[in-house]
């Protein structure tokens, strides 16, 4: 699941502990205020795919969103390029510490380890029908729409995601397309990380109505 993009995200490094911490910083190109002071929720779990989590953190940062990592505890959190450990990332919340009416959009990234363990969470299966209630911006990507169907907001969407999960997709009521990005009013969905630009181009633009006060 890798492929050729342009350069990833830069990267800061601390230390908690005797572990080290990753944290995604900004690129180098000057901020832009498309975004400027939208509160993004990313939910995340030991095994998320490393760049559906990096890029995206990256590209809202650098339209100067404000993005918090939302996991089962604070502290480090292992990501995976496909089967392989990657990086470890800084969790600045947890599940029950997080409220759905703090913020304005919600990323959720992919990762099979991750999208399996976070749809049996009961807090995060609340917090996406919160949004889906509120019709709040969602940028859901690879294996997480499996989050969507656990929380019961899939029936009569139409979305993508990583190609073995279709059937489960389609079961559960959605219609599902091969497509590198689909847009369904407040939800956004992509494949995989080879989808990444679409998905960040689209997810930006998203976001941005609901910064203006566009209903989606």
């Amino acid at each position: 699941m890798t492929c050729g993009r342009a350069g990833p995200p830069r990267l800061e490094r601390r230390h908690e502990g005797a572990l080290r911490v990753l944290v995604i910083a900004t690129g180098n190109s000057p901020r832009m205020s498309a975004l400027n002071n939208i509160h993004v929720a990313c939910l995340a779990t030991e095994g998320f795919e490393w760049a559906e989590l990096a890029e995206p953190v990256r590209a809202l940062r650098d339209a100067g969103a404000v993005v918090d990592i939302i996991s089962h505890e604070r502290g480090p959190v292992q990501g995976f390029t496909h089967h392989d450990r990657a990086e470890r990332l800084s969790a600045d919340l947890t599940f029950a510490e997080a409220k759905p009416d703090r913020y304005d959009a919600l990323l959720l990234p992919g990762g099979v380890i991750n999208a399996d363990t976070i749809r049996t969470i009961p807090e995060a299966r609340a917090f996406v029908r919160a949004f889906d209630r509120a019709h709040k911006p969602m940028a859901v990507i690879c294996h997480a729409p499996w989050l969507l169907i656990s929380a019961g907001v899939a029936k009569g969407r139409t979305l993508t995601s990583y190609f073995s999960i279709q059937d489960d997709l389609r079961n559960a009521g959605a219609d599902w397309l091969d497509r590198e990005v689909v847009i369904d009013g407040n939800l956004v969905t992509s494949r995989s990380p080879d989808d990444l630009p679409a998905f960040n181009r689209e997810m930006l633009a998203l976001f941005a109505q609901s910064r203006q006060g566009v209903r989606v």
